[in-house]
């Protein structure tokens, strides 16, 4: 049974590795110089994600390009993180992110807004599913440190439910009681006239 059981699970990752999305963000060719001259390697840079709110990202260098895509999508799919989502399309609140020069602003958006970030950026949203966000990169255009400062703001969400267990209430308290908000709005209009 042990050995149908590790087939079980093996089938279930290969299944889980097939439904990842792979983004290829950039590839290098980099040198290094020997005795006889420069030995050339290439470097690569992978983001991949589940478009289900899971997303990792990834480096790889080797001789060649194949080699090196395979040690970045490998060492991305080892750190993949959960990121929470507002109705599976967007964030729950706007948040910055910061990587040595890196600066990103990543901003909610309503429904139809679409993906308006660039680059790297761009493939990190595709890849974990976020289907509406404004993004901005101030500082460093490097791909390694504005991945990195996205990953750092991604990592700083935190939604409702996990705000209002942390802080020992319900949901609806954390958001405030629209009752007395509106109440308020009407003694207003009720001085004004």
């Amino acid at each position: 049974m042990a050995r149908g059981e590790r087939k079980d699970r093996g089938g279930r990752d290969q299944r889980e590795e097939s439904e990842l999305i792979e983004k290829l963000v950039g590839i290098n060719r980099v040198a290094k110089v020997v005795k006889g001259g420069r030995r050339f390697g290439f470097a690569a840079l992978v983001v991949v994600g589940d478009g289900r709110g899971r997303v990792g990202h990834g480096a790889g260098k080797a001789r060649e390009v194949p080699e090196a895509i395979r040690k970045a999508t490998e060492q991305a799919k080892r750190g993949l993180v959960r990121v929470p989502l507002r109705e599976g399309r967007t964030l729950h609140h706007d948040i910055k992110g910061n990587y040595g020069a890196g600066h990103v602003v990543l901003r909610a958006a309503p429904a139809g807004t679409g993906i308006i970030a660039g680059g790297p950026m761009r493939a990190i949203f595709e890849s974990l599913g976020i289907q509406d966000i404004v993004a901005k990169s101030t500082g460093s255009s490097n791909p390694h440190n504005m991945i990195k400062a996205t990953f750092d703001a991604l990592g700083q969400i935190r939604s409702p439910r996990a705000i209002a267990a942390k802080r020992g209430k319900k949901v609806s308290e954390v958001f405030g009681r629209s009752g007395v908000e509106s109440g308020g709005e009407a003694e207003a209009a009720s001085t004004e006239a």
